[in-house]
């Protein structure tokens, strides 16, 4: 067993020997592609969504020098016609790019070449050695006195550009041993398949140094590769991230409140499916028997701050919808998959979608923010942002639906006219839906007890916000309609006339109706609550 080289199945059967949701069937995936113009994937997801644990399965699958099918045969893919095919059959090539990050400093092509040769050649010791330490050359060598074709599996490949984006010979140079690896003719013959994980796809990644001869290069490198993305996961898209289904039999399982999980942890789309879970985070709230952020002890909070404070026109407005509640449109053709090249708006936006900070919906073209838990990371990058007056509104929200709930219409009114005072300089008041993203930041602490709606489909029309209390909690539903230069009666009139109450039916005995309107003149509000009378 090697280092790098036939490392065997001990990772995976750890992952066996703990709770394990089933995701074997990514190998049928892979198979299809092993020996064909396609057998070369990269896998691009944002952290805590499985990839580390993927590769793992996939070296204990294919790995040669140990017996694997213990670990599988209870598994959904040894049922499939590829999976005697290929179990077991190939020397694997497994390198975490992270240890190289640690180790390497900035000599990390001369380390991966002397490593992983020192490791083969202690594999294939009937293999000549002389004039070559290339790891690619030494790997002809094996294929032609041996016809082994490798599995190549590199975890976390772009650990390096992230971690030297301030060293872009580094970068550059590295790049470019990925390219001699994959590009070449030789490359189709020594690999039987290659499978890189990431944050980031590799097409068009680029490099601060040599701009032009980069992105030239880095095209060649990108077009034999098959990308899964955040942004355009494909034939991937079920096997990373727990679906609704999955974490409903893990909650069942343990008994956990399947509405809490889905609260902090749902929101995120990949492909069709709308509703993926972080897995790691489902996870650990297992473990530790309550929800709550497990990425606030990373510090999380701070890559996200580091680009929203990026000042794109409309950016902010953009950060402060999706705070709201609402979706903001999005084109992520345009970025260069670089994290240190960041041109546009979208730029912006699309490096959030691939660091699991918003989600993307590529039939609409929308980003948004997917869950409970990742807007509390939001919140946390407003505030070291400094972007008082967002952050202040969110703190003061919880006294506004205090106030709302006991029917204090005054104490309401005084609410938004704060909330309203202190986000004009960010967003402009002049329109619905400026005062609708105003109104929905001041109830934000509503999202704790309630599922929030924005332009919630009522009866004959649209409310602006309607709240539904979550599962277990004893608290009226809330419709509120805002109306500009127009009075509180109108609101609840507007309310009643397109028959919202109907929709929410089921809170008949225990609604409010909440009408705010706001006078352009006096720019002051006014607020009207009303209890459902059957």
């Amino acid at each position: 067993m090697g280092t790098y080289i036939n490392k065997g199945n001990f990772a995976f059967q750890g992952t066996r020997n703990s709770e394990y949701v089933d995701k074997s069937e990514l190998i049928a995936i892979v198979n299809k592609t092993l020996l064909t113009r396609q057998r070369y994937s990269c896998v691009s997801r944002s952290r805590r969504f499985g990839k580390s644990m993927a590769a793992e399965m996939l070296c204990a699958y294919y790995d040669k020098s140990c017996d694997s099918r213990h670990l599988f045969q209870d598994l959904k893919i040894a049922s499939h016609p590829s999976f005697e095919q290929h179990l077991n059959k190939y020397p694997v090539i497994y390198v975490d790019m992270t240890n190289f990050v640690t180790d390497a400093c900035d000599d990390i092509v001369d380390w991966l070449d002397n490593a992983l040769v020192s490791d083969i050649i202690k594999a294939y010791p009937q293999v000549p050695t002389e004039g070559t330490r290339k790891l690619m050359d030494y790997l002809m060598r094996v294929n032609d006195a041996t016809t082994d074709q490798f599995i190549f599996i590199i975890d976390e490949w772009d650990a390096i550009c992230r971690e030297y984006a301030s060293k872009p010979e580094v970068v550059d140079r590295y790049v470019g041993w990925l390219r001699r690896m994959f590009k070449s003719v030789d490359g189709f013959k020594v690999f039987a398949g290659v499978y890189l994980t990431g944050i980031l796809p590799i097409k068009k990644y680029s490099t601060q140094s040599a701009m032009n001869r980069s992105a030239q290069r880095d095209a060649c490198l990108s077009k034999n590769f098959q990308e899964y993305s955040m942004v355009e996961p494909r034939s991937m898209a079920p096997y990373f991230g727990f679906t609704k289904d999955e974490v409903k039999s893990l909650a069942e399982k343990h008994g956990m409140d399947f509405s809490e999980l889905e609260k902090w942890y749902d929101g995120y789309q990949i492909g069709d499916d709308q509703h993926i879970f972080n897995p790691n985070s489902v996870m650990q709230a297992i473990d530790t028997r309550r929800c709550r952020s497990f990425w606030a002890s990373t510090g999380a909070f701070d890559t996200a701050a580091h680009y929203i404070s990026m000042n794109f026109e409309g950016l902010k407005d953009d950060i402060v919808k999706m705070l709201a509640g609402g979706r903001c449109s999005v084109d992520p053709t345009g970025f260069q998959n670089d994290l240190s090249v960041i041109h546009f708006k979208d730029d912006v936006l699309t490096v959030l979608i691939h660091l699991g900070y918003l989600s993307y919906d590529w039939k609409a073209n929308e980003c948004y923010i997917p869950n409970h838990e990742v807007a509390g990371e939001m919140v946390n990058a407003v505030r070291k942002n400094n972007w008082t007056q967002v952050y202040h509104a969110i703190e003061k929200s919880a006294n506004l639906l205090e106030a709302t709930l006991r029917g204090d219409e005054e104490a309401v009114a005084r609410g938004i006219d704060a909330a309203h005072d202190e986000n004009t300089s960010i967003l402009s008041y002049n329109d619905e839906n400026s005062m609708a993203c105003v109104l929905a930041i001041a109830y934000y602490a509503a999202r704790d007890k309630y599922i929030v709606h924005r332009e919630y489909a009522s009866g004959k029309g649209f409310a602006d916000l309607v709240l539904i209390p979550r599962k277990h909690v004893d608290s009226p539903a809330v419709i509120v309609e805002l109306k500009y230069n127009k009075d509180a009666d109108t609101a609840i009139s507007q309310i009643l006339h397109k028959q919202y109450p109907a929709k929410v039916a089921e809170y008949a005995d225990n609604l409010l109706l909440v009408g705010i309107s706001y006078d352009k003149e006096s720019k002051r509000h006014e607020c009207k609550i009303e209890k459902v009378k059957n």
